[in-house]
């Protein structure tokens, strides 16, 4: 469709008698949605790459579907989370197509975790060996739901797979797949949904996946995802992190007691007359067990700089590479046998080869190596310092229309940072404001009166100011706070001093804690990362978000660490160039559950007083939507009665 065209279907559709309005309940033509749109269109018929931030409110799915769907043209929609994937393609899609009287031959399509492995599946059962019985009967009602399924996709079966052990035994990873050589591959579950993509016109993925496609195209495997004229990415701001994941390497504790557990199946299948192999297979998982006793025993993370200064851990690292070293050597005369022991070989020689590189990491140029650990786990990261890079020069082995959109994708109006961030060229850069009036439904209340947040009596003192919003609110709130360690003191705190349904993330999956949020109706909810983005109550119910801290990333956390001391050796300014935006875009993220919707009425309470006290504090404040800003308790106290009159 021509530039023109497609432009005037979008402010066709969007309008006030167009196909939306008729086809979906409640809709209601906004002019910042209908700039979207246009935006998006015009990028989609000149093949451009745009930014565009759609403030909350405006509805920017439809904006970028409408002319999507139009164009013509072969797209992908790729989201930050499986949530929205979902969603886009079960209910919006086929929403926005039936509106507008078109066909719709879209495709949904995870990353390989998400779908059953048939082999694996049958190797599991073959095998016979759980860890308790609970993941046994588990497993049974895994075995006898793929017998019926047609998706294979784990989110349809009969109950959640939160157990990494049972997950494991049911699906595959890049690393484990035999591919075309896998005896079961022509009905691959996996493969089933790659072939659906390859004939689809809209194909729903996520980030996660366009950068494993990305990975595997570099490497020489083939692709994951089929080629398109046009990328849209959803929830942009997440994908410089996710790529960073994905351009770097690892080696955990769980690749080697997978590659230990399938030595031991493919033995069992493919080379029964080898006890050898199950002797190679156990000294592995011993040898993974002596290199995690020499990481420190608490669940943490840190600099691989630091911990390399203890001779104990290089020496501890010795034992994994001893026992891949003999893994391999005992594979080798075996992997004629069968795909199973090839794939086990060349495992063990690949994981090596990363673990080599953590005994002489100064040679790792542009990589930041780092580790964390869980309470029984460890993971060795090669992460690279900058992703600019390599993202510019993927993206231009996939010469199409990009669009990368989100609601906080600018920093104080600006989009110099993310541009920086991806090493995009020349973009056309759009911001569309939300069509909400903050002035009438929000107001932002920064307490007086208390210490600097480093202070030893900062949160029992922003607590206090907390119950004294609490009682105001009549509950209804999220508070959200920029640490585990805060939020744990927070729970102890109000549990003794409120009387109102304390909900704390972690007792339940988060879908759960937020129905039960909702269903209480006065109800206040604690949460850290996880409940600043990407959730979304609207109502009465949330009527105020308190965050703690301006959501700076901690100084020593080892990736930024390397990244400041980077920026500093370039005579660069790490707080203006990383810092300050990394946590103005942090900090929209949980301003904007506050409201959801254009009858939302809350209020907004941030207790870090270097909002006004600091002069770039004026950075985040201009970032934010225009709310109202009070430093006294008695506004707060008047607008929840001004609120509670209009309810009442």
């Amino acid at each position: 469709m021509q530039h023109h065209d497609l432009v005037e279907v979008c402010r066709h559709a969007l309008g006030g008698s167009g196909c939306l309005a008729r086809a979906v309940p409640g809709f209601e033509p906004r002019v910042q949605q209908l700039q979207m749109a246009q935006a998006v269109a015009e990028a989609l018929a000149d093949r451009a790459t745009l930014v565009v931030e759609a403030g909350t409110g405006i509805g920017k799915t439809f904006a970028y579907l409408i002319p999507a769907l139009c164009s013509g043209r072969k797209v992908v929609l790729s989201t930050g989370t499986k949530t929205l994937q979902d969603q886009l393609f079960y209910r919006d899609l086929p929403l926005v197509a039936k509106a507008l009287e078109r066909p719709l031959h879209a495709a949904l399509l995870k990353g390989r975790a998400n779908y059953l492995c048939r082999y694996r599946l049958m190797a599991a059962a073959e095998e016979g060996r759980f860890d308790n019985a609970k993941q046994a009967a588990a497993f049974s009602q895994i075995y006898d739901w793929s017998r019926i399924t047609r998706s294979g996709d784990l989110t349809e079966a009969p109950l959640p797979l939160a157990d990494p052990g049972l997950l494991a035994r049911v699906t595959v990873t890049a690393d484990s797949c035999l591919g075309q050589q896998c005896p079961v591959y022509a009905t691959c579950f996996l493969m089933e949904a790659r072939r659906r993509a390859q004939e689809a016109d809209v194909i729903v993925a996520n980030h996660h996946l366009l950068m494993a496609d990305w990975a595997v195209r570099c490497g020489g495997f083939g692709e994951v995802l089929p080629d398109a004229d046009a990328y849209v990415l959803d929830e942009a701001h997440q994908l410089a992190e996710t790529a960073a994941r994905f351009f770097g390497r690892s080696v955990s504790s769980r690749q080697l007691k997978e590659l230990a557990r399938d030595t031991r199946l493919q033995q069992l299948r493919e080379a029964p007359d080898s006890p050898a192999l199950t002797g190679a297979a156990e000294e592995l998982q011993q040898a993974m067990r002596i290199f995690r006793l020499a990481l420190d025993q608490d669940a943490r993370r840190g600099s691989w700089a630091e911990l390399s200064k203890r001779s104990e851990v290089l020496q501890a690292l010795q034992a994994p590479l001893a026992a891949l070293q003999r893994l391999h050597t005992v594979l080798g005369p075996l992997i004629q046998r069968g795909k199973g022991l090839e794939s086990c070989w060349r495992r063990a020689v690949e994981i090596a080869d990363t673990l080599q590189r953590f005994l002489a990491p100064e040679e790792e140029a542009g990589y930041i190596p780092w580790w964390e650990t869980g309470s029984t786990s460890f993971i060795l990261h090669l992460t690279p310092l900058d992703i600019a890079a390599t993202f510019r020069d993927r993206m231009a082995e996939h010469p199409a229309a990009w669009i990368f959109t989100s609601a906080t994708l600018s920093v104080g109006g600006r989009f110099d940072h993310y541009i920086a961030q991806l090493g995009l060229e020349q973009p056309r850069t759009v911001r569309v404001e939300s069509p909400f009036d903050y002035a009438r439904q929000a107001l932002l209340y920064v307490p007086t009166g208390l210490p600097p947040p480093n202070a030893p009596d900062y949160q029992a003192r922003y607590l206090e100011k907390v119950l004294q919003v609490l009682h105001a609110s009549g509950g209804r709130a999220f508070l959200l706070f920029t640490s585990h360690q805060a939020l744990g003191g927070a729970v102890r705190f109000l549990a003794e001093r409120l009387p109102y349904p304390l909900l704390v993330q972690g007792q339940l999956s988060q879908n759960q804690l937020l129905q039960r949020f909702r269903d209480l109706g006065d109800a206040v909810l604690l949460g850290t990362q996880s409940f600043w983005e990407g959730v979304d109550v609207r109502g009465e119910a949330l009527s105020c978000v308190m965050i703690d801290r301006l959501p700076f990333a901690v100084p020593s956390e080892p990736v930024q660490q390397a990244r400041v001391a980077a920026l500093r050796r370039r005579n660069a300014n790490p707080f203006i160039d990383l810092q300050l935006p990394q946590a103005v875009i942090a900090l929209r993220q949980g301003v904007g559950r506050l409201i959801r919707d254009s009858a939302d009425r809350g209020v907004l309470v941030i207790g870090d007083n270097r909002l006004v006290s600091r002069s770039y504090g004026r950075v985040f404040l201009r970032s934010l939507p225009p709310i109202p800003l009070t430093r006294c308790i008695s506004d707060v106290q008047t607008f929840f009665g001004e609120y509670g009159s209009i309810l009442g």
